[in-house]
């Protein structure tokens, strides 16, 4: 069901995904590849078909599982983007672009969380049947 926690916690995530995208639009960490804008793509295309296979909740915790490890690994590149960046005067601060994929993450294993009570709640009805 649509109106369950779980779903506002992924929705949460894929609007942290959606941020990224947005702000992250000046990181360039190779010339050749816009591998943060991949990365948001697909992380927004994992994160809905979450939200809307809700009655299959074990596709639900692998898609989950799957946003949490495309989130850390962007944050390993936003981070080795963070270091190789200058402080100079064309570019004098740094972004909080690793801030978004560390809130996607949190909000992921929260709605983990929730689909695990749901799916346990479930056997327990089925046990009484």
């Amino acid at each position: 069901m649509l109106q369950r926690i779980q779903t506002i916690w992924t929705f949460l995530a894929v609007l942290a995904a959606v941020f990224l995208f947005v702000t992250g639009q000046d990181v360039i960490i190779s010339a050749s590849i816009p591998l943060l804008n991949i990365g948001c793509v697909v992380l927004v295309l994992v994160g809905l078909l979450s939200v809307f296979s809700f009655k299959n909740r074990k596709r639900q915790i692998l898609l989950n599982n799957i946003s949490i490890i495309i989130n850390a690994l962007l944050i390993g590149v936003l981070i080795y983007w963070l270091q190789n960046l200058s402080g100079g005067m064309q570019f004098p601060e740094k972004g909080i672009e690793p801030i978004f994929p560390l809130i996607a993450i949190i909000c992921l294993i929260i709605s983990n969380v929730y689909i695990k009570k749901d799916e346990r709640l479930v056997k327990s009805v089925d046990r009484l049947r």
